[in-house]
């Protein structure tokens, strides 16, 4: 068998960005065009195109004496290049006066431009129906339009109908009156065979065949809005450049079609099973994003996917609760020399004061305390008074300039309660963070627009692939597996009894009152942010755990997601720690926790710290994950 070496994948009309006016087109060029279709309309509409000038004088007589003897005009002359200039610049009137600036200006476009440039301009110009108020100009637009096709698909029927169609768009449409469209193709198709463009039997299977008009779906405007919204948002920073604007160009984006339909069912499905006894209508969004790259797979905005209005997953501002807490710690993981994942926080009753005198008391969510507790477990059960004291002892201003540095762009609040999710964002711009927890810590924009090329396939703009390494590997590797721990143990433990042969992480958000459902997780190549909560930002009763993670469970029972896959960064090894003091122990401690750390920022071990000195008596180990087998746990 031979490798392959190349593979080129054909893109998919997905939607089209009309323009303000109430006409629309798709340009094409001569050579995106079958040769067979401008043959249909030569020998159709104009047999001399090729050898006159503009004007053919003896179709312009037989027309006159027709005109004369009816006593009005009933028949025309004119030549494609006649026709495209009525079509451009003069009016519809039928007058003699008319009629003579019509030839002028033919005898002139003739002289001036190759009977290609012509030719061309009319396969992009001439009337081809109507979609709803926007008139169908053109062949690249008319054959989806009415087949679904690109122009240069299209087979010898489906040429022969849209040729005949521009003797009367209206009366021949196939849509509501096919007798009519298949007659008129079938003359076509006859002048095709009289001009030996077709063999008898080529024409006689023509013929018979039925009229295969497809829906024209594929040029409806408001399909996935949502994602939509983000790709003008981006054109118009992009097109800001005035070498990139241009008419017909082609927008290609990361949209794919399958992860945006398996986004929706997910959204849409476990918000009407979480309605039931709520009053409040629950909304939600969804942010889906390769990891790697940055480019958005998915975007819903709302539970109404089809809707082109508000769309929360750009615009809804919302107080981002625990989803805050992994910059908390990643702040404190980049100082490996204070802070492993096995160091000891405070988990005692905390009261704080303004300078208004107004006291803040942080409480766990089960209102307990456990006095003191492991870091990587402080994040994993998402305990909030541990990482108040955290966030209070490295620097409220540190914590900002961290969530900064992972993508946050708007203001960020440096009081106390940031640490516990006192900013806003929308589930966009939170998707932004853990886009950069889940690359390694290597920044990479989110886009929706990857390229943009002209009418005649000129690359004019390509993103650019720009990535920055913000967070050491280090320290990013640390935080992953902190919150793969989330995943398997913590509040998000659901995804590992879900899927225990494949590792995932991420991390749950709850705001006050239950007001907003957050939850970020990532699979091998996926990152999905989803927001649940209602507009009126009344409470919902969901936490991140019951509202956003089932969106998260649903979407990714839908595909086949893979095993998270992490490079062991140089420096890192396993080691070992007393869960109680955080102090460096030898391999097999009584209760020993072994977790991976930054290996020449430890002391040295001291044997089993406050224990007689035994090692735990030998016994046989659980099964661990991939995960845990390869990187400790």
């Amino acid at each position: 068998d031979q490798s392959l070496q190349q593979v080129r994948l054909e893109s998919w009309l997905v939607t089209r960005l009309a323009s303000g006016s109430q006409e629309d087109r798709m340009l094409v060029t001569l050579e995106d065009v079958p040769p067979l279709l401008v043959k249909a309309l030569t020998l159709t509409e104009d047999r001399d195109f090729y050898s006159h000038h503009g004007i053919a004088p003896l179709s312009i007589i037989r027309a006159l004496l027709a005109n004369i003897a009816a006593g009005r005009t009933v028949q025309g002359g004119s030549t494609l290049t006649q026709q495209l200039v009525k079509n451009l610049y003069l009016t519809r009137e039928r007058s003699l006066e008319r009629k003579i600036k019509e030839a002028l200006m033919a005898i002139i476009i003739d002289a001036r431009y190759s009977k290609d440039k012509i030719i061309q301009a009319y396969l992009n110009e001439v009337f081809l129906g109507q979609s709803g108020d926007m008139a169908v100009h053109g062949f690249g637009l008319a054959s989806y339009f009415y087949f679904d096709r690109p122009v240069y698909e299209l087979d010898e029927t489906e040429i022969a109908m849209l040729v005949g169609m521009i003797k009367g768009p209206s009366y021949y449409n196939p849509r509501k009156y096919p007798e009519r469209a298949i007659e008129r193709r079938n003359l076509v198709l006859r002048l095709l065979m009289e001009g030996n463009e077709l063999t008898p039997q080529q024409y006689e299977l023509a013929v018979s065949r039925p009229v295969g008009i497809a829906t024209g779906d594929s040029l409806a405007t408001g399909k996935h809005p949502a994602f939509m919204t983000q790709v003008r948002k981006e054109l118009q920073t992009i097109l800001a450049d005035p070498n990139i604007r241009e008419s017909g160009v082609k927008v290609f984006t990361t949209l794919d079609i399958y992860a945006q339909r398996r986004a929706e069912q997910a959204l849409t499905s476990t918000l009407d099973r979480l309605q039931a006894g709520r009053e409040a209508t629950l909304e939600g969004a969804m942010v889906v994003s390769d990891i790697g790259s940055g480019e958005v797979r998915a975007l819903v905005g709302g539970r109404n996917v089809s809707f082109a209005g508000f769309n929360r997953a750009l615009d809804a501002v919302r107080p981002i609760g625990s989803l805050v807490k992994p910059a908390v710690y990643l702040t404190a993981l980049e100082q490996p020399a204070q802070y492993n994942l096995a160091t000891p926080l405070e988990d005692k009753p905390l009261s704080l004061s303004d300078e208004h005198g107004d006291n803040w008391q942080p409480q766990n969510f089960d209102k307990t305390y456990r006095g003191s507790v492991p870091l990587i477990d402080a994040l994993s059960l998402s305990l909030n008074v541990p990482t108040v004291n955290l966030g209070l002892e490295l620097g409220i201003d540190n914590v900002a300039a961290t969530l900064k540095n992972l993508g946050v762009k708007r203001p960020v609040p440096e009081v106390p309660a940031l640490t516990l999710g006192a900013v806003a964002l929308t589930p966009f711009e939170t998707n932004q963070i853990y886009q950069t927890i889940a690359n390694n810590g290597a920044y990479r924009p989110l886009h929706t627009v990857s390229a943009i090329v002209s009418v005649n396939n000129r690359l004019m703009w390509r993103q650019a692939e720009y990535g920055e390494q913000r967070v050491n590997e280090e320290s990013a590797y640390l935080l992953n597996y902190a919150l793969y721990k989330v995943a398997t143990e913590g509040t998000a433990k659901a995804i590992g009894r879900t899927y225990d042969n494949i590792n995932m992480a991420g991390k749950t958000g709850t705001t006050d009152d239950y007001r907003d459902s957050w939850f970020a997780g990532y699979d091998r190549n996926n990152l999905a942010t989803v927001w649940v909560g209602n507009d009126e930002n009344r409470s919902t009763g969901l936490t991140g755990s019951t509202g956003a993670l089932p969106v998260f469970l649903a979407y990714q029972q839908l595909q086949e997601p893979k095993s998270l896959s992490r490079r062991f960064p140089n420096g890192l090894g396993i080691a070992h720690f007393d869960p109680v003091t955080g102090a460096v122990v030898t391999a097999g401690c009584q209760g020993s926790m072994s977790v991976p750390a930054v290996l020449d920022a430890l002391p040295p071990a001291q044997g089993c710290v406050g224990q007689s000195g035994e090692k735990a008596p030998a016994k046989k180990a659980k099964e661990k994950s991939w995960w845990e087998r390869l990187f400790g746990g």
